[in-house]
This record gives C-alpha cells, structure tokens and sequence, in this order.
C-alpha cells in the first residue's frame, strides 16, 4: 500500500492537471460545485460534530468539570489536576514548572499530562479569563483539525470534493483517535501527525519548509511526547529526502539545527528536564516494559470493543489491545486500495524511500521484540536490561503503528483515484464513510451513554466537618508514605487542589523515584521526631507512618484520628481547646 504514497508524493498542495487518468476539465467541473474553502470547513465541522455526536455539548462548557471524573479512566482526572495546581500558582522558571502539585515529588506540567500547548498561553490569560477545564474544548479542536488536514492530505491525491470530504471523514472517525480521546485525552492531538505527513509528502523545500517542521514539532513537543516521538523520524526522512533531491537548499543545514532546538526549547518551556530521574516509571510500569504492550500484526484489524460488525480477534489482552482498529469503512479502504494496486502496478517513488522507512521502523519499534499474531507472541531476541530501562520510556510502544496507519489509509485513497479516478473515488469513501459510522455508531453510543448525567461539579468524597476546617487552618497536606498514585489519592488531590493546599497525594506520569525515596526518608524522620512542619497536616496511608505518628504527638495539642476512613495527623489542632471540643471539631 505505500506505492500509493507515491502518488500522494508527486503532487503538489494544489493536484496536477491529472488525477488518476481523468482528464483536467473533469475535475475543473468537479471543483466548480464547491469551493475549496467551503470543502475545507465542512472537513472541519464533520471532524468537531464526530466528536460532540460521541461526548455530547456539556464537555465543551470550561465550567462543566464533573464529566471528567465519570467514567473516562484516571487519566482526564489526572490532566485537571495538574492544570488547576498550575494556574492557581505563581509563575516561575521555566514556566512549566508545577511546584504546588507534588511538592518534593513535583516536576511539572508536561508530566501532569496537562498539554502545556493550552495550560501556558491560559495561565498567562488567568487574569482576563479563568477557565477551569479545557479537555471538552481541545477535543473539540482535536476533532476540527483531524477533519481539515485531513482533507488537505486528500487533496493531494485527488481535487474531487466528495473524494476529499468522505476521505477526511474516514481519518477523522478512527478508534484510535476515539480510544484516546475517552482517556489520554492529550493523544486526541494526532493531527499533528497529518501535519507532518502533509509536510513530508508535499513538494515544500527551502526555508519556508524548515520553518513550518520546526513550528510543527515544537507544537507536537509541548502537546505529548507520544506524538513527538512518532514525529521526529517523519521529519528526519524529510529532511533527508531533500538532502538527496537537487537542488540542495543552504537552509537545511539551519533546519538540522533548528528543528531540534525547537523541540529543546518546548521542552524547557514545559518543564521537561525538571525531572532528573524515574523515566521509565509511571502508571504501569510495575506491570511490565518494553515489549509488553506492543502492537499485534492483527492490530489494524483487530475491533476490540468497537465494531458492531465484526467479531474482536484473539489478542494480548493488554490494556492497547484492540485500540489500533480501522474500522471496517477503513480496513475495507485498505482491501479496494490493494485492489487498485493489483490493476494499475506502480512503485514506490525514490523521493518517499525515506519516509517508508521511517513508517517501517516507527512499525519495528511498535512490534518490539516480541512480535504477536493475534494473541501468540515469541521471542526474537532478549533486549539487556539497560536497553530495556531506556526503551521502557515508550512502553506502550502499540502507538507507534499510528502514522503507519494513517499513510497505509491515505497510499489507499490515492491508489484508488489513480486507478478509478476521483469521481468514483468519492463514491466509494462516501459508501465507506457510511459503513464506517454503522461499525462504531454503538461503541461511540456506549461512551455517550457513560457520560449521560455527570455532575457539573467535581464530586467531593470528603464531607467530614474536619476537612473543611483543616483546609482553613493549614496550608499544605502531606499524604504519607509520599509517592505517585499513593493510596487515595484519587480523593485527596481533588480535594486539595479545590482549596488551594499544595500536596504530595499525586497522580503523575513519571516521577523520579530518587525524589520520592529521600522524601519518605524525610517525613519518617519528621514523623518520628514530632517536629511537624508548619502549617502541615498529614494523612497517614500505612500503619508503620501511623505508628511513628503516635508515637511523637503530644496529647492535648496534636489530633490523630480516622476521618472519612483516612487517618490524619494534625499538628496544634486541640491547642487552646477543652478534650471534648477538640474531638468534636475533628468529626
């Protein structure tokens, strides 16, 4: 299917005179019935209506916060958090930096999952604008840009409106964009990838090519370092395509330096190198490494839970499983595409050999070392443990097939209008589209349905009187033992952060577990010592933590005591009353 990419590869941003084999006033006529700006927009509204058809308008309200705690997994919770800790809290350098959420174990926004993309340029508007949340907001866009790059990658294959309208439509509507927008909400920014298959198949050279690789990047850089992983070698086939085609332009010497230090300076600015240490850490990691979630050679065609028209196929039963679907519209686009290459052969152009590559080795790395056929994997070989540490950063290496998957769909299309022209090319996807949507319709009802009457509000678990006056008297809550998804910290965060109390009670992508050793060594010491840090209070999450705390408070100054099942420590909250006062506060 990459020969198709060929065809994408020797057009232009405008087509050719010829689109496979129609003659130039059929698709003069064709354009004639809807302007290009027109067809770009509808591109657009399908891509933001899929998205509000699945999680309906309460998302897009900034108001409406309770939806992301219902329903969607921990990661959404996990983005808000991050996001409201970062714009209640000063600015400091570099401007990602997160100091209130994670205190010793705080890094910064990028590992808050928060798309620093939208959390810098808000919090520089905090004073103009609050907005609580932005996940309902960005999917919407998500959605919009999906659509309209979509149908500029279409058009380089064939200028026919409904072609490019119903092709946009196929990579629009795709589970594994939908999985990800139900979740990790930042990977819903995979137009980012048609962005830079846009750029890589398209004619562009010289300086204005360089500029927009570099914009590109440093966008994809502070949106999730999933997708820059996938984008850097997209850009690097690029560059070496027009290293090798002449003319040479002296701008790709500033490109090779510009471009990486794009991404350099995005990183700063999203708090990157704020993390000395535990890449390889995070939700999951005590679970496996790389070649753990890797992806199937079945995966595109595996359903999941999505279709309602094929059976799921056997699989790892890993939590990626099942996410790297087509869609039936999609993997039959695939079968005509095949179809179209058996009638009319054509090879792949020289001037794409890079970018195959590039998509084989971003594959490689998805299959890892342990290649599986639906379901049943084997060895080829057995990584060092150093290599596995290193490469454990991207475990969840099934992402890696995407931009495979979205060139296998576009090399489809474009074989497909070279071999039957764009007219009948746009019934086709029109039929495909169609078949597409009757697929997902019930799994996209299902997401509907989980959402259907959320609380506007973030839901409060905390309801003890002691919560309330503890957030009035202290200033900073300590969850001990300190460490990234430590017990309850579901319910602790959400309620620190909603009164501005700085905490360790974390949920966080990565975490350096040198920070979170020295700090359980730190609070045991204080623990045991009873010299309690000022304006602190502690919710102690193991019994040894419980045991050093009774043995330092003071009776009749320091309150411990089990409260909404969580047994706290509270530092000078009897001082100054009677025994019985004291108690009932505390209830």
């Amino acid at each position: 299917m990459t020969a198709g990419l060929g065809r994408l590869g020797g057009l232009g941003s405008r087509g050719r005179a010829f689109v496979g084999g129609a003659p130039a006033r059929d698709h003069a006529a064709a354009r004639g019935w809807l302007p290009g700006w027109a067809g770009a927009l509808l591109a657009a509204l399908f891509g933001a209506a899929m998205v509000l058809w699945t999680f309906g308008l309460a998302p897009v309200d900034p108001w409406r916060q309770g939806w992301i705690w219902t329903g969607l997994g921990v990661d959404p919770p996990q983005l808000w958090l991050g996001w409201t800790f970062f714009r209640q809290s000063p600015w400091t350098l570099p401007p990602g930096a997160n100091p209130d959420y994670g205190l010793e174990l705080s890094s910064a926004i990028y590992f808050a999952d928060a798309i620093p993309l939208l959390a810098l340029p808000l919090k520089a508007l905090r004073g103009l604008v609050e907005v609580p949340q932005y996940i309902g907001p960005w999917l919407v866009l998500c959605g919009a840009l999906q659509g309209l790059i979509g149908w500029r990658l279409v058009g380089l294959a064939t200028r026919d409106p409904l072609a490019r309208l119903c092709g946009a439509g196929l990579l629009a509507l795709q589970p594994m964009l939908l999985h990800r927008m139900t979740g990790h909400t930042p990977l819903g920014g995979q137009w980012t990838l048609l962005a830079g298959l846009l750029l890589a198949l398209g004619p562009g050279r010289g300086w204005w090519q360089g500029l927009a690789w570099a914009a590109l990047l440093a966008v994809t850089t502070l949106v999730h370092s999933y997708l820059l992983a996938m984008l850097m070698p997209i850009w690097a086939a690029d560059w070496l395509r027009r290293v090798l085609e002449p003319p040479r332009s002296p701008a790709l010497a500033m490109e090779a330096v510009a471009a990486p230090g794009a991404v350099l300076a995005a990183l700063w600015a999203g708090g990157f190198f704020l993390l000395r240490g535990g890449f390889n850490t995070g939700p999951g990691h005590e679970h496996g490494t790389y070649g753990t979630w890797s992806f199937d050679l079945l995966g595109f065609l595996d359903p999941g839970l999505w279709s309602s028209l094929l059976p799921d196929l056997p699989d790892a039963g890993h939590w990626e499983a099942g996410t790297n679907y087509l869609g039936l519209g999609g993997a039959l686009l695939l079968a005509a595409g095949a179809l179209a290459l058996w009638r009319r052969p054509t090879p792949l152009p020289r001037r794409l050999w890079p970018l195959a590559a590039a998509l084989l080795a971003l594959l490689a790395f998805a299959v890892t070392h342990r290649p599986a056929l639906a379901g049943h994997a084997w060895s080829l070989f057995e990584p060092s443990p150093r290599l596995l540490e290193a490469l454990g950063t991207l475990r969840n290496s099934n992402r890696m097939a995407w931009p495979l998957a979205y060139a296998l769909l576009l090399g489809a299309i474009a074989l497909a209008a070279r071999a039957w022209g764009g007219r009948r090319t746009g019934l086709l996807l029109l039929g495909l589209l169609v078949v597409q949507v009757v697929d997902l319709a019930p799994g996209l009802g299902r997401i509907r349905a989980g959402l259907a009457g959320a609380p506007v509000k973030v839901p409060q678990e905390l309801s003890a009187p002691f919560w309330a006056e503890a957030a009035a008297r202290y200033g900073r809550l300590r969850a001990v033992p300190g460490g990234n998804l430590g017990e309850g910290w579901e319910r602790l965060a959400p309620y620190a952060a909603l009164n501005r109390l700085p905490t360790d009670a974390i949920y966080m992508a990565r975490v350096d577990t040198g920070a979170t050793a020295a700090l359980r060594a730190k609070v045991a010491g204080i623990l045991a010592s009873g010299a309690y840090e000022p304006g602190t209070f502690y919710v102690l999450r193991d019994a040894a933590s419980l045991e050093l705390a009774r043995g330092s408070a003071v009776p009749g100054r320091d309150l411990i005591r089990q409260v909404d099942e969580f047994w706290v420590l509270a530092p000078g909250w009897c001082a100054g009353r009677e025994a019985a006062a004291c108690e009932a506060a505390a209830r």
